[in-house]
């Protein structure tokens, strides 16, 4: 300790900070997900599928906005080229990985229906016909039925009244 005078001659003690001795903390290795290169394959797979995925997305997206552009006015550069459409479509793939049975792998590609939605819009508009037709049909069949029973009857009270 060391003391110090006041101005009052009075001694004073004050401490000196003793020096806090620490022990250096040994290195430990952090705790990291160590990720096998299997596990990074697989991640990569599904990454390859799911970007193929939203690239048939946009491609489609792309469709329905060129057939917008088709129904509506003409602009004038489609004008100046005298085309009905403004694009053109030709078979289109996308690469995909497939996943086998024996637990392997194959890079290929995988076809995108461009011209799925108008066939499945031509098969409901086609199987709706066919139900309004065949609800339209029965309801004459029920109409005649009532009918004929309806003349029925007037014939049966004409000859009751005849008779009579």
């Amino acid at each position: 300790m060391k003391k110090i005078q006041d101005t009052d001659k009075k001694p004073i003690l004050l401490f000196q900070p003793t020096s806090v001795i620490t022990a250096i903390v040994p290195l430990q290795p952090q705790e990291e997900k160590i990720i096998s290169e299997r596990e990074r394959f697989i991640t990569q797979v599904e990454r390859i599928n799911q970007m193929a995925g939203e690239l048939e997305a946009a491609i489609l997206e792309l469709k329905a906005i060129a057939n917008t552009l088709n129904t509506q006015k003409p602009y004038p550069f489609l004008i100046k080229q005298l085309c009905k459409n403004i694009c053109q479509y030709f078979a289109v793939r996308v690469p995909w990985v497939k996943r086998k049975s024996n637990e392997s792998f194959i890079l290929t590609t995988r076809k995108v229906d461009l011209f799925r939605a108008e066939r499945e819009a031509a098969l409901l508009a086609q199987q709706l016909r066919q139900q309004t037709k065949k609800r339209l049909a029965s309801q004459r069949h029920r109409k005649n039925k009532n009918g004929a029973e309806a003349d029925t009857k007037r014939f049966l009270k004409k000859v009751l009244v005849n008779k009579s």
